[in-house]
């Protein structure tokens, strides 16, 4: 049986890469959602909760038992080494259901795999773990007011989170190919996600692609 294709998708938050994600998981490939993952195990009942509140305290966990993601974020911009320590726990947990969620994908006999990261520009393993690199892009102005319009954050914690991912031309320069996901409609993205797809063998109409 022939390897299936591993497609790293990132972008930056608001960029559209979730849809995008969707898009190819409808067109057959098994999407592999790292931040699903760390929500998870961030949830009440989830893997990391114990380690976080052993770290943190307890102040750090919701009276639901999940991880209170504000006072994180909070303690996050103040010590640069919160975000160290909670990586620390998160991410190992992640490589593992990660690694389980590939074989499953694999047994099942998808042709592609689409590991879904946000920071896989900045990680120093996910490049190599990946065939080949989909960045979803777009304008700040454009990430920062769909963010805003679907969450609760202002302008300036949206703006530090983008500050704290790696910067666009970084991005690009990672990319084997990219989906530029301004004004588009969502039947524009979808072609675009289309046309993606079939140069990358990750839908019915395949054509022929070499990884570098």
């Amino acid at each position: 049986m022939q390897a299936p294709l591993r497609l790293g998708l990132t972008g930056g938050i608001g960029s559209g890469k979730s849809t995008v994600a969707q898009r190819l998981a409808e067109l057959g490939a098994a999407v592999v959602d790292a931040d699903a993952i760390s929500r998870e195990l961030t949830a009440p009942g989830g893997l990391a909760i114990p380690l976080i509140a052993a770290t943190f305290g307890p102040d750090f966990i919701t009276p639901s038992g999940a991880m209170d993601r504000g006072k994180m974020r909070a303690l996050a911009y103040a010590d640069v080494t919160a975000r160290q320590r909670l990586e620390a726990i998160i991410h190992p947990l992640v490589r593992q259901e990660t690694q389980r969620q590939t074989l499953l994908a694999t047994s099942q006999g998808h042709a592609g795999i689409v590991f879904d990261v946000p920071l896989l520009v900045e990680s120093s393993t996910w490049r190599e773990q990946v065939d080949a690199v989909l960045v979803v892009d777009c304008l700040p102005a454009t990430q920062i007011s769909r963010v805003m319009a679907r969450s609760a954050l202002t302008r300036a914690e949206v703006e530090k989170i983008i500050a704290a991912q790696a910067d666009r031309v970084r991005r690009l320069k990672a990319a084997d190919a990219v989906i530029f996901n301004d004004r588009l409609s969502l039947g524009a993205l979808a072609a675009e996600v289309d046309q993606v797809a079939r140069h990358f063998g990750l839908s019915s109409e395949t054509l022929s692609f070499n990884p570098k």
